[in-house]
């Protein structure tokens, strides 16, 4: 069955044509038939924008200065212009917006996609990564991490959406569970993760971005859940 992150490239490549998988998917998604609404929303918008038309050849032209007719040519073409621009210009707006706000891949699918990145993550292992390595890594972020968090097995300073964010897995007794410290990542509400074999959640730290938790096998939800309440309590924000 496709997952959200094929849906979601699925959709940005032709926002009006949905296939049969994409329809069976959208049935059991609702983050994924809101992200639907907004990428067909925005196409719309736009083709509004680049419909605006220039002045017709035939539009009557009033003369800015009474007497001089012969400026009505240049006038004319000017005000065709300026039309022009004008559509230009409203679409680029609409198009912005929409990338701040709205379409491109989902933060859920980046977290995603990132874990293929460093597959020797998940190993299983007793052995700590040093400390001097861990407070590095977490020292690009101006966070601390006390002794309770758990056994931290891996710590890397990876570059994620344009910034260098903290990637930490950590050793538990049903598995290694991954925590992603987030700082220029907000969300409003818990994301929840379900894509290509990992399971987990984005949770919102308020005044601090957010974090990534996610587990790739079996381990409960509710593990998950517990990891991420036992990291939060173990961070201490520099800054």
């Amino acid at each position: 069955m496709m997952d959200c992150g094929q849906y979601r490239r699925s959709i940005l490549t032709d926002p009006r044509n949905l296939d049969a998988d994409m329809r069976l998917h959208l049935d059991s998604c609702p983050d994924c038939t809101r992200y639907t609404e907004q990428v067909q929303r925005f196409e719309r918008r736009l083709e509004r924008a680049v419909s605006v038309s220039a002045p017709a050849r035939s539009a009557r032209v009033v003369p800015l200065w009474p007497g001089r007719s012969r400026s009505a040519g240049p006038l004319r073409r000017r005000r065709r212009w300026l039309a022009a621009a004008a559509s230009f210009l409203l679409a680029a707006v609409v198009a912005g917006t929409l990338w701040v706000a709205a379409p491109g891949r989902s933060l859920a699918a980046d977290v995603v996609g990132h874990m293929a990145e460093e597959p020797d993550a998940w190993a299983r292992t007793t052995l700590p990564v040093p400390q001097p390595k861990l407070d590095r890594v977490l020292s690009e972020a101006k966070v601390r991490l006390k002794a309770n968090a758990g056994l931290v097995s891996y710590a890397n300073s990876c570059l994620f959406r344009g910034h260098q964010v903290p990637h930490l897995v950590l050793q538990t007794s049903a598995g290694p569970v991954t925590v992603m410290v987030l700082t220029h990542e907000s969300v409003r509400t818990s994301v929840r993760l379900d894509e290509q074999g990992y399971r987990g959640e984005i949770v919102p730290v308020p005044g601090h971005g957010s974090l990534a938790v996610l587990e790739r096998g079996s381990i409960d939800i509710k593990a998950v859940r517990d990891v991420a309440a036992r990291v939060l309590s173990a961070i201490d924000w520099t800054a």
